[in-house]
């Protein structure tokens, strides 16, 4: 792994992008999360995939980046130089993806909770697994691609939320 790559993200890595109204902090089982420091309203922007693009077919891809960036194309990831690197995945996220590269807010979040998104509103590689360790109620056990692992109510409830590369395509499980 190239030095590039192993990225250490503090309140020092900020971009102009990132709300103010987060902060990196240990979680109990996770590493490093993203948490809101004060009262964030549905919609509002949390922070944005900004930084280099990948193919997956190019010499520096690594398994670090491919749990770390954003697939938004059939072979194309995008990282970020910023705090969306390290928000962690949930079966029951609080923010989604808007624009292909935004974390947005999909409902109100309060001081000291945990910012997620679900890593399968944009990723659809077929060979692409993660454990999962959100130890939500609805927890799916293993993150994998949207088109055979979202199921059709979890695509429905996210509805608006997705990334544009995915919700306009056609899958069997589609709504």
């Amino acid at each position: 792994m190239t030095e590039q790559h192993q990225k250490t993200i503090t309140q020092d890595n900020f971009k102009k992008m990132d709300s103010k109204k987060i902060q990196v902090r240990k979680t109990k089982n996770r590493g490093q999360g993203v948490f809101a420091q004060e009262h964030i309203k549905k919609g509002e922007l949390i922070a944005e995939f900004d930084g280099e693009i990948y193919d997956w077919e190019d010499d520096r891809w690594t398994d670090e980046l491919a749990d770390h960036c954003i697939q938004f194309e059939e072979k194309k990831w995008r990282d970020s130089n910023g705090i969306a690197r390290i928000i962690n995945h949930s079966c029951e996220p609080n923010c989604g993806i808007k624009h292909l590269f935004q974390v947005v807010a999909m409902r109100d979040i309060f001081p000291d909770e945990e910012i997620t998104w679900d890593y399968e509103m944009t990723e659809n590689h077929p060979y692409w697994r993660m454990k999962c360790k959100c130890g939500t109620p609805s927890c799916r056990k293993i993150i994998g691609n949207y088109e055979h692992n979202m199921p059709p109510e979890i695509r429905k409830k996210y509805k608006g939320y997705i990334s544009e590369w995915l919700a306009g395509k056609k899958f069997k499980k589609n709504e």
